[in-house]
């Protein structure tokens, strides 16, 4: 038979499931009932501005008793509100914006679930009668008449067994004081005041010197730090004020870390993420906002298109900020940037006002030493870089011989961000330097004694087929360096593609195959024929010596080069360096 029906809820398992699941610690109870209290009284002003506002708190260690002077509820409106599970007293049936109310009766009032098998409502609506609910963990409820003089509400829980630690008047009081301390409300926990604490940035009359000491102060109070530097928000879209710490160490890009947030006065969260974008991670923020949703549990942010504006804004904020101090500071940008230069070049990898602030002050490593980009194109034109610190390590020496300086783009978003300088016009020239680049750099030896060497070569280049290897000789500077690997990025991509085949099934071997493509060009054994030690090795005429001799210089030219060790040359190494060892020791007697 078909037709429109409701579902059937279980009232126990609700229970359960949004008391115990729904919140991280039982400790939340109390920021809750603070929660309804504030709104009961948020709801009473609206309409009667000199209403009292007060909550008290009390508690012996087994009850806990909260009395607010708020606006109450009728009969009607328990029935509706607390005994309806999803249901609020805030919403716009009773005429008030529900955006003017931290959370809602109904729900929150479960997370008293958490410490307490029963609760006791008593309210009273001004010209109404008193009402009494009492509500148990077992999801049932009674409502009666009973006696209450003013407009109000008291809510009484009884410990359950097991948590009465968090009925103690220490534990209530400190928690009422970490949740409320900022409220606009009188707020007592057994006659002593729990509120009243400011936010530094809401007072005024202090002085810019004053003021700044006070948000220091409170940084170092509240996390545990003394910041680099304070940049104040101000988003009106959201309501929301606050102030952004700038971490005074490097920080983790992978650490969002967590920012402090108040909704209407209230602590929502010590560590609320989504405030910043991913590229601010050194900097933590503390912000009181009015138009922020909370998620279902009120301990983080819920995602939304506002939330989303909030971090655009914050962001256009701290690279403000940025820009700002390389005008009026730059040798506060420059300490900044050696402390977090990894956020401010991740915010480059997008934005052009960022990459221009790296170009002119974030010294990079060159092999004429550490110098920003914008000086270095100004003393050599061209920006040629390398992709990988380990070619920078290999070539910058060689380089310098050749008069060419070179940049290091091995590091963490260098080559991306060397890549976009073109963009900004200028007439800024990059050029990336591949290894085999050098070799058109490199002099030729002279004919006749290239000639006379063929013998050497022939051998050298026999030792070196079976590794895959091209056996070549010129001469360049520095003298010192006897031999270079070179291999070119296409030639790399081959040999990682050939390793990584051996190592897969024989489906992946197949489809890894088809882009292995037939080529004649092979990494290059560079020997420079200006060190006197290759001169020695091109006179041996043993074409055993030969190739230990040109295996040992493979190998050097490996290490030195921070290439790979492939199985075949870890054999080789050690071959060549036992053979060498044998021609340098003589057989004594005993080896006879």
């Amino acid at each position: 038979m078909s037709g429109q029906r409701t579902f059937k809820v279980d009232l126990r398992g609700m229970v359960d499931l949004l008391s115990h699941h729904l919140y991280s610690s039982p400790r939340v109870y109390i920021r809750e009932l603070l929660q309804n209290a504030v709104d009961a009284i948020t709801a009473r002003r609206a309409s009667d501005p000199a209403a009292p506002a007060r909550i008290a708190l009390t508690t012996d260690g087994e009850t806990l008793t909260v009395v607010d002077t708020g606006v109450g509820l009728t009969e009607t409106q328990v029935h509706e509100f607390l005994a309806t599970i999803g249901r609020s007293s805030k919403r716009d049936e009773i005429g008030f914006a529900r955006h003017e109310f931290l959370g809602q009766f109904g729900i929150g009032l479960l997370s008293a679930f958490l410490v307490a098998d029963e609760v006791r409502v008593v309210t009273r609506a001004e010209g109404c009668a008193a009402v009494e609910w009492v509500g148990r963990s077992d999801g049932t409820y009674r409502v009666g008449p009973t006696d209450r003089a003013e407009t109000g509400t008291t809510v009484t829980l009884v410990a359950r067994r097991g948590a009465e630690q968090w009925f103690r008047p220490v534990t209530v009081a400190e928690l009422v004081a970490h949740y409320g301390a900022i409220l606009p409300f009188e707020v007592t926990v057994d006659g002593e005041p729990a509120t009243g604490s400011v936010l530094p940035w809401r007072i005024d009359g202090w002085g810019d010197a004053e003021r700044r000491a006070a948000l220091v102060g409170y940084a170092q109070e509240t996390l545990g730090i003394t910041p680099f530097d304070v940049v104040d928000l101000d988003v009106p879209e959201a309501g929301l004020t606050g102030v952004a710490y700038v971490l005074p160490v490097a920080t983790n890009p992978a650490d969002r870390g967590g920012h402090r947030v108040y909704l209407k006065r209230m602590l929502l969260s010590e560590t609320a993420e989504g405030l910043l974008p991913d590229w601010a991670f050194f900097a933590r923020c503390v912000v009181d906002a009015t138009e922020l949703r909370p998620t279902a549990s009120r301990e983080a942010l819920y995602a939304d298109g506002l939330l989303d504006r909030v971090r655009d804004a914050i962001g256009d904020r701290l690279r403000g900020w940025l820009v700002g101090l390389a005008h009026s500071a730059p040798a506060r940008l420059t300490k900044f940037l050696e402390i977090h230069h990894l956020g401010v070049k991740a915010l480059a990898l997008h934005d052009d006002d960022m990459l221009r602030l790296v170009d002119e002050w974030w010294p990079m490593e060159t092999n004429v030493g550490r110098m920003p980009l914008a000086d270095f194109r100004a003393r050599y034109g061209v920006i040629r870089y390398t992709a990988t610190t380990d070619d920078f390590r290999q070539l910058a020496g060689v380089a310098a011989g050749q008069d060419i300086a070179v940049v290091n783009g091995g590091y963490t978003y260098d080559s991306e961000l060397i890549e976009r300088l073109p963009g900004l016009g200028d007439g800024v020239v990059v050029e990336r330097l591949d290894p085999t680049d050098l070799a058109t750099r490199f002099d030729s030896v002279e004919p006749e004694v290239e000639l006379s060497l063929r013998p050497f070569l022939a051998a050298a280049q026999t030792a070196m087929d079976r590794l895959g290897c091209e056996v070549v000789l010129r001469t360049f500077e520095p003298s010192s360096v006897p031999v270079l690997y070179l291999v070119d990025r296409s030639a790399a991509f081959r040999a990682e593609l050939r390793a990584t085949r051996d190592q897969v099934d024989e489906l992946w071997a197949g489809v890894l195959s088809a882009f292995d493509k037939p080529t004649d060009e092979r990494p290059q054994l560079v020997l420079n024929h200006r060190s006197p030690l290759v001169r020695r090795i091109c006179a041996l005429t043993d074409p055993h010596l030969v190739a230990l001799a040109v295996e040992a210089l493979y190998g050097q030219a490996l290490l030195l080069g921070y290439h790979p060790i492939r199985p075949a040359d870890a054999a080789l190494l050690n071959r060549s360096f036992i053979g060498l060892l044998e021609q340098a020791v003589p057989m004594g007697d005993t080896d006879r």
